[in-house]
């Protein structure tokens, strides 16, 4: 972000006011003592107010392009160059007629492209503001969500790990708070912050009391009074320093663009020889000129780069539309090739809505309860808190242990028409709140348990735990803890008696735990384990399995990826047994798969890994440094990988992998912000579905690139063969310059509107390295524009002859070209069918793109205005049915002409060999 030379000391380099205090210190006094902030925050009318005075809470933003310079970048083509050249040569001559139509065409073709172009801009912009960082600041007293822009000096706002901070600011309270702020001073180990207690010193700077824009939380929780927003802030004067970067073109559009300068090289060059050629034979030397650049109209494929960024674009809307907001355009098309899904199972293959099933609890007569809205159940029998001490326990430790809120009674919905008590409902994390509504269902009130939390140590996924220390109405303290079953029960040393008194966590009751544990995990439910610390001693008091239902479309999305060549593979913190579970009951692990631990994975190097790989499908119990290794192995065997995340820790996984994915609603900001795409539901099959729409835009890309040079070269072959067969010019500039309008824009953009074909997701990846023309295009490309030429020039020739009049004879040809490229447009659908089997009405956009190519060409012709623009001729009915006929003639030799070189099989489109 940014540059490490630039901003290495940069807290050094803070500017001081005349009397040499720092100013960000002027602020914070002001702020902290002038004001009407107080720890809660500000009113809602306060901090609008602010607002309208300090500005929205955001750096220089880079200047958007305007609309009149995107139109005219529209003029900075070689091909428009051409033509423009072509016009200022027909002007000095005094040749209007052949001027007014190039300028009409070159002005019509600008507008289309602007307004495709324009519409991109405008797309992307509405993506990036759904991207934008948001915060959680109090206002009127109440925690609320806002984004970060509004943020303003005074704010009260909250941290925890995975946030990106939003403004610079003074910490009020924190836990064990350490920040990256590598984007600003250059540092890599990320700072641990504090918070001072004592009044506040505003003759010296320390930096530790603070934290900064655009800085990420790496651990803990905090809170924070905003002292400077926007340019302001210390990452705002950075940015000042700091050259916009420009956006590097895709892979794909450097292909094209490359493809299109390597053809246009080659015809100037045939324009070139052309040109020598007609002057050395004795024709004037203006016609030939103007025969050259004519030539050179016909082949530039000059809005190919530009269609691949329209298809690009209109694809990631649709994506949109589908749940998957993508940060940038060239993933659209990667995520076709990905060979490996990396995917977590809480939310995205799971329902992330969890619910408490079982409670065992551990003492010398250890119990097993059953979980219901109105408690729990022992032997059938219904039970409170209060009416087993190892139940109150455990309960209580849930509750006190928990950064879940039960719903206000407003939210809880309304009693059934049965007059059945209402379901109770909790907002935060969705482990939490199962628990806190099994709490409360049996009777436990958080809110008047009599305890008040002093201190917390927050769950992290180093530690895989939550401590709580909370002191009761006479101030004694009890620490309570939860977290994974592993590193619970190996810190506990006791456990309750019956009475209440400790006892040693002996031998039989540990297996015995282990066992329960096995038992809820092997059923696919998420354990958690419970302790409470006495004298100085962690006793164990027993395990909650809860339950996370599949989601109905995940086993479905699963078989669509095996059936597409793809490997699901599930990573997941929970227990192995747990994962494996859902894992087959998804689909995911089939019979000779294997599943691996993250202490497995520790003991094993990366050579042992490599043999592996191939065959796991479930990893357990891993740390996010784990997940990036998984990411490495399966690329070093040569995988497209694609990582779904949501943690900030899941963050360097997330880049490593060629597709980095992020979870739109339980995601941090920090790895939406390194994906490429964010699941704006969580949900797996979202993620399937954005695959096929990658493989879907890559077929529709291979396909207009098809239409379009095919085209192209039938328009070389028609003027270069007329001049070699010594025929008047086939066709003027004029009517190229019509050909080039009704045939090369609206039918190209609509190819890239193609619907997924049936057979998109039964085939395996393809290769990334793979070029356009692999399985035999090239073949199908020059085979079609060598007919369209061909044809066209037989058209030309056969009216020619019969009826002596060059004009008529252009027009036959004018028709022929055009038709035979609207016919082509249809046997571009799918390169598996042919022109008779494609589905005709399954895109209407074609369809209408058709129908208004056909109405210009014929506007063209029939239309006397027209007729003397594009010097075309009425032909009569039997002229239209020859160059109606030779147009058809293409697609019939397009299906011989193969069968005779190549036996009865037209070459088709090659796949990769399935991949494990």
């Amino acid at each position: 972000m940014c540059s490490q030379n630039v901003s290495h000391n940069v807290i050094k380099a803070m500017p001081k006011n005349q009397k040499g205090r720092y100013i960000v210190l002027d602020i914070l006094e002001k702020k902290l003592t002038e004001n009407q902030t107080t720890r809660k925050g500000l009113t809602t009318a306060e901090a609008e107010k602010r607002l309208s005075t300090d500005g929205e809470n955001r750096l220089a933003k880079k200047k958007k392009t305007s609309a009149a310079k995107i139109f005219a970048g529209q003029f900075h083509d070689v091909m428009v160059m051409i033509l423009l050249v072509s016009v200022v040569i027909s002007v000095a001559l005094g040749q209007y007629a052949d001027a007014v139509p190039i300028v009409l065409i070159v002005i019509i073709n600008a507008a289309l492209g602007f307004i495709q172009e324009y519409r991109c801009e405008k797309t992307l912009e509405k993506l990036e503001n759904m991207t934008a960082p948001t915060a959680m600041v109090y206002r009127d007293g109440r925690l609320v969500k806002i984004p970060a822009s509004e943020v303003v000096a005074g704010d009260v706002f909250t941290l925890e790990a995975g946030d990106r901070v939003p403004c610079d600011g003074y910490i009020n309270s924190s836990r064990a708070l350490s920040c990256d702020e590598s984007a600003l001073t250059g540092e890599a180990v990320p700072a641990v912050k504090k918070c001072r207690t004592s009044e506040i010193d505003f003759t010296a700077l320390n930096k530790d009391y603070m934290v900064y824009m655009g800085t990420v939380v790496t651990k803990g929780v905090g809170e924070v009074t905003a002292v400077a927003t926007g340019e302001r802030s210390q990452m705002g004067r950075v940015s000042t320093m700091l050259d916009e970067i420009k956006e590097p073109e895709t892979p794909l559009q450097k292909k094209l663009g490359e493809l299109g300068k390597t053809l246009a090289m080659i015809c100037l060059a045939v324009c070139v020889i052309v040109f020598l050629a007609g002057v050395l034979r004795g024709e004037p030397v203006l016609n030939m000129a103007m025969t050259g650049i004519t030539i050179a109209i016909a082949a530039i494929p000059e809005g190919l780069p530009a269609t691949v960024t329209i298809a690009l674009a209109l694809a990631v809307r649709k994506m949109l539309k589908r749940q998957a907001l993508v940060h940038r355009l060239h993933s659209v098309e990667t995520l076709g090739c990905a060979t490996v899904i990396c995917t977590d199972k809480t939310g995205t293959v799971t329902m992330n809505k969890m619910t408490v099933t079982d409670i065992f609890t551990c003492t010398e007569k250890s119990r097993a309860y059953g979980v219901t809205k109105e408690g729990a159940s022992f032997e059938n029998k219904a039970l409170k808190a209060w009416e087993s001490p190892d139940l109150g326990r455990i309960l209580l430790c849930g509750a006190a242990c928990n950064n879940a809120r039960l719903c206000p009674p407003e939210k809880i919905k309304k009693r059934d028409r049965g007059g059945r008590q209402s379901e109770l409902c909790a907002e935060g994390d969705p482990t939490e709140t199962a628990i806190l509504i099994a709490c409360a269902n049996a009777g436990i009130n958080v809110s008047s348990l009599g305890y008040r939390r002093t201190d917390e140590l927050p769950f992290e996924s180093e530690t895989r735990s939550m401590t709580v220390i909370c002191a009761d109405e006479k101030g004694v303290t009890t620490a309570f803890r939860k977290g994974a079953f592993d590193v619970i029960i190996k810190e506990c040393s006791h456990v309750f008696s019956d009475s209440g008194e400790l006892l040693t966590f002996g031998g039989a009751m540990r297996k015995q735990a282990f066992y329960k544990c096995d038992e809820y995990a092997s059923k696919g439910l998420r354990v958690i384990a419970f302790s409470q610390q006495v004298d100085g001693e962690w006793a164990f008091l027993g395990l909650m399995a809860m339950k996370d239902p599949l989601r109905a479309e995940a086993a479905k999305a699963v078989a669509e990826c095996q059936r597409a060549g793809i490997k699901t593979v599930m990573i997941t913190g929970d227990h192995k047994l747990t994962a494996q579970a859902i894992a087959k009951e998804a689909g995911i692990m089939k019979a000779g798969s294997i599943a691996l631990t993250g202490d497995e994975l520790d003991r094993m190097d990366d050579k042992q890994l490599d043999e592996v790989i191939e065959n796991c499908r479930v990893f357990a119990r891993v740390t996010p440094e784990h997940k990036l290794r998984i990411v490495k192995a399966f690329k070093s065997c040569g995988h497209v990988c694609a990582m779904t995340g949501d943690g900030v820790n899941d963050a360097p996984a997330i880049k490593e992998a060629d597709i980095g994915v992020s979870m739109g609603i339980s995601g941090t900001e920090v790895t939406k912000q390194a994906a490429d795409v964010i699941l704006l539901d969580d949900n797996f099959a979202t993620l399937v579905n954005s695959v096929e729409e990658g493989r879907t835009i890559y077929q529709n890309i291979r396909k207009f690139v098809r239409y379009l040079i095919s085209c192209n070269i039938g328009e070389v072959i028609t003027m270069l063969g007329g001049i070699l067969m010594g025929l008047p010019m086939v066709l003027l500039p004029a009517q190229i310059l019509l050909v080039n309008l009704v045939t090369d824009s609206l039918p190209a953009i609509a190819l890239g509107l193609e619907p997924a074909e049936s057979s998109v997701m039964k085939k395996p990846p393809r290769k990334e390295d793979d070029s356009f023309f692999s399985g035999g295009l090239m073949w199908h490309i020059v085979i079609r524009g060598l007919l369209i030429g061909i044809c066209t020039l037989a058209s030309f020739t056969v009216l020619l002859t019969n009826t002596h009049s060059l004009g008529t004879a252009r027009t036959g040809a004018l028709i022929t070209l055009v038709l035979s490229q609207l016919i082509h447009v249809f046997e571009c659908k799918s390169e598996e069918k042919t022109l008779f089997t494609v589905p005709y009405l399954s895109n209407p956009f074609l369809l209408f793109s058709v129908f208004i190519s056909a109405a210009a060409l014929f506007a063209g012709i029939w239309l006397p205005v027209l007729q003397k623009v594009f010097f075309t001729a009425v032909p009569s009915l039997g002229e239209f049915l020859v160059a109606v006929a030779a147009a058809a003639i293409v697609p019939v030799g397009a299906g011989i002409i193969p069968k005779l070189f190549m036996g009865k099989k037209s070459p088709d489109v090659t796949v990769n060999a399935p991949q494990g």
